[in-house]
């Protein structure tokens, strides 16, 4: 008798179970649905997207390098040709990586002046990731150390030259050179004491540092 209640309670739950999920199904089966469909879709979306980014990334990195090949092969107005229709139509961060190659081909074909340019305008640039627009105003600021004054050094070095910086050591080089060569000697020794005394500075930055104040020293130009 025992057992027939128990299977006779268990049947009683089993239907207000079965009735109570068909009264939720009734009220929230088409929530439920969309619900569902909206998950697939956006699913799908999501692969589709990283696919199609996939695609674009890759589609621009197969340029660049194409376009680095042709500045190796010494066929430098292709290669800018190449790497301005990447700064239009490229992808991901290709198009300013494509903006600093073809600054240094300027350098390296004598326009020096439009290089400085073109790497300060990454610099300038707030669509431009910082470490990239960094890299961009050291690379202006090594261009002028033969071409323009200290200050015009300085403008775009010394902001790079904090104990904070990861450029710090380059900055600090750059400074220190562009002072040595319009023979503010004392100025940079400054810079290349900083760098000697930065346990983080790179062996060969710090060599040169210690080679060139060796030679002002051995010139002259400092006291012992």
């Amino acid at each position: 008798m025992v057992n027939q209640d128990d299977s006779f309670i268990r049947e009683v739950n089993e239907e207000l179970r079965s009735d109570q999920m068909r009264l939720i199904w009734r009220r929230f089966g088409r929530i439920l649905i969309g619900g569902a469909v909206a998950i697939v879709l956006a699913t799908i979306g999501k692969v589709s997207y990283d696919a199609w980014r996939d695609s674009k990334a890759s589609a621009a990195g197969d340029s660049f390098l194409a376009a680095l090949t042709l500045a190796r092969e010494g066929k430098n107005e292709e290669a800018l040709a190449a790497l301005t229709a990447l700064e239009k139509d490229g992808f991901g961060a290709y198009p300013v990586l494509a903006r600093m190659r073809a600054a240094s081909l300027q350098a390296e074909g004598g326009d020096v002046e439009g290089a400085v340019n073109a790497f300060s305008a990454i610099a300038k640039d707030g669509s431009v990731p910082q470490a990239l627009r960094d890299a961009a105003r050291l690379r202006a600021a090594f261009l002028l150390v033969d071409t323009g004054t200290y200050e015009q050094v300085s403008a775009e070095a010394e902001q790079l030259a904090t104990p904070q910086s990861a450029l710090r050591h380059s900055a600090r080089e750059v400074l220190g050179l562009s002072a040595w060569r319009h023979e503010d000697y004392a100025r940079a020794k400054e810079w290349f004491d900083a760098i000697l005394a930065d346990a983080e500075s790179p062996r060969n930055v710090a060599n040169r540092a210690q080679m060139l104040l060796d030679l002002m020293t051995a010139s002259g130009k400092l006291s012992s």
